[in-house]
């Protein structure tokens, strides 16, 4: 209630804000205030409250389809079958609610009627204009933040309840230079679609608006961009109207018309918002004949607003506040990803025999002859061998996490989708790296630790969770390199490996790392191999102390 007699001080005062921040704070906080009541779940509270807002913009302004997409594309910010459901029925039960009470016409009925594009080549002025207002929205966004810094830096720490006061001044003698920013603005709006002003002055409003109300709140005013946007959109399209007219000419269409486009390109730019954008124009203004001007004009804004921008007019303050509600869930980040994306690629791309017998060279690291390893090609004792489980490219990104959490603490093979080849190699580091870098959207590096640990994975859970799905005609070996082994200080493209090998993991200490062909190998270092299985086990190396392992035992969790 507080807030919303700051609303009513600061419109009521002449404050250039828009009266529907109040209403959708009025109905989300009564929608609020029930869930909390009877103890709702909070995903079912978050619906409640975008209801409570999709009421509040429908009833007032005769608008439920724009009412449902601020509920849901604002408010809740993700689309759901249940919300979606949830939202339309109360849009819809408050206008019928409030027809009685304002009447059935258009809220914007007093723009002029019958205002279309005539030619097809006037969607390229649409499309430049699209570009002009989401420059204009963004400029707005970044204004009101400006001033209210520059209020707050002026202001200080005095008391808060005499800063309207004080610096209100300074907006009384905006007021009086520009007496068309007073208040809300609507009227302004209808006899600029009227054509009563000159295009120069149309600028000078536009300009005049995003002053006004980033003064207005920047002193403490409460009120809503909504109806500021409308009013920047409508003069700078007319503006643009009449240039354009100007120009080419009355084929052009009439400034009415691209005044419409950009208001709402202009809240689509600052709001990041399209389908509110698209449904509010449309259904306010009652002519949906332009649909299609307006549908290329938000699209246009929303693109240039994402690529020059980060978050909306309405989240900007979060982000000041070190909360950011724009950055992708984790579950989405799962779900986004493909495994794919995250594992280090092979190429060639190594084949799988169909018989499962051990396939031919393939174009591995050099190595000696023969087609299994001899004493000379293991450059250290073998401490591991085991068959290896395989992923297919096609997986989710969730199943691959899960295999690897049982099988792959080296990480594990990706097959092609025919199961014909062996695309690359996927580890737990390669797909966290990878989630860091959606979740957070920066490319810095996230850890890749991964605790060294047994090879036993034999739980009778984990087990019917996760099937195994061997890989026919390959093995997984582990060299460790000692002290007197030749592939000490050698880098690991230099040293001989096993014929038809490929190095898949350098596990480091207790950090498993991707096998780098410049990098130096150091005593300890353990080595993974993928190698052809060999028709009888490999030779022992002269250090080994009889740490091999079944072949019938694979990788375990970390």
């Amino acid at each position: 209630m507080v807030k919303a007699l700051a609303f009513a001080l600061t419109i009521g005062s002449g404050g250039s804000v828009g009266r529907e921040g109040p209403i959708v704070q009025i109905g989300s906080a009564l929608a609020s205030s029930i869930g909390q009541w009877v103890k709702m779940p909070e995903n079912r509270l978050r619906t409640l409250v975008a209801c409570g807002a999709a009421g509040g913009i429908s009833a007032t302004f005769n608008a439920p389809i724009t009412g449902v997409f601020f509920g849901v594309e604002i408010i809740l910010r993700e689309f759901s079958v249940d919300a979606l459901f949830t939202v339309m029925l109360s849009a819809m039960i408050a206008d019928v609610t409030a027809i009685p009470f304002l009447g059935d016409k258009p809220f914007l009925s007093g723009f002029p009627a019958g205002i279309m594009l005539h030619n097809p080549r006037d969607y390229l002025l649409v499309a430049v204009l699209a570009v002009l207002a989401a420059l204009m929205g963004l400029t707005f966004k970044s204004v009101l933040y400006k001033v209210e810094d520059l209020c707050d830096a002026l202001w200080r720490n005095r008391p808060e309840w005499a800063r309207p006061a004080a610096l209100g001044t300074g907006y009384g003698r905006l007021l009086l230079a520009l007496p068309q920013m007073y208040g809300v603005g609507y009227p302004v709006i209808f006899k600029t679609t009227a054509g009563s002003y000159a295009t120069w002055f149309l600028i000078v409003l536009a300009f005049g608006k995003i002053l006004a109300t980033s003064l207005s709140i920047g002193i403490g005013g409460s009120g809503s961009i909504f109806a500021p946007s409308l009013f920047i959109g409508v003069t700078t399209g007319m503006a643009y109207g009449g240039i354009v007219n100007h120009l080419f000419g009355a084929g052009a269409g009439q400034p009415a018309l691209y005044a419409v486009v950009a208001m709402g390109a202009v809240f689509t730019a600052a709001a990041r918002a399209p389908l509110t954008s698209l449904a509010s124009v449309v259904e306010m203004s009652g002519d949906f004949s332009l649909t299609l001007p307006v549908m290329l004009a938000v699209a246009i804004a929303s693109t240039v607003s994402r690529a020059l921008s980060y978050g909306t007019i309405y989240t900007a303050k979060l982000l000041r506040r070190g909360t950011d509600i724009d950055r992708a869930a984790p579950w989405r980040a799962v779900a986004d990803l493909k495994i794919t994306d995250v594992m280090r690629p092979f190429r060639p791309a190594l084949p799988v025999p169909p018989d499962g017998t051990a396939p031919a060279m393939h174009g591995g690291f050099p190595a000696g002859s023969g087609s299994t390893p001899g004493p000379q090609a293991i450059p250290g004792p073998l401490t591991g061998q085991h068959d290896t489980q395989a992923l297919v490219a096609s997986a989710s990104l969730s199943q691959a996490l899960c295999q690897l959490e049982v099988y792959g603490r080296d990480g594990l093979p990706v097959l092609s989708a025919d199961e014909h080849q062996i695309l690359g190699w996927i580890t737990s580091a390669s797909v966290m790296r990878a989630l860091a870098r959606e979740i957070s959207g920066t490319c810095g590096e996230a850890a890749q630790a991964q605790a060294a640990a047994g090879q036993d994975h034999h739980g009778a859970q984990g087990m019917l969770i996760h099937p195994p799905a061997p890989l026919p005609g390959y093995q997984v070996i582990e060299i460790t390199i000692t002290e007197g082994s030749p592939a000490a200080g050698r880098k690991l493209g230099d040293v001989p490996w096993p014929p038809a090998s490929t190095p898949v993991s350098v596990l480091r200490g207790r950090r498993l790392q991707a096998p780098q062909l410049g990098s130096d190998l150091a005593p300890g270092d353990r080595v993974s191999l993928l190698i052809p299985a060999p028709p009888h086990p490999p030779p022992p190396h002269p250090d080994s102390t009889s740490r091999e392992q079944p072949a019938s035992r694979e990788g375990s969790s970390t």
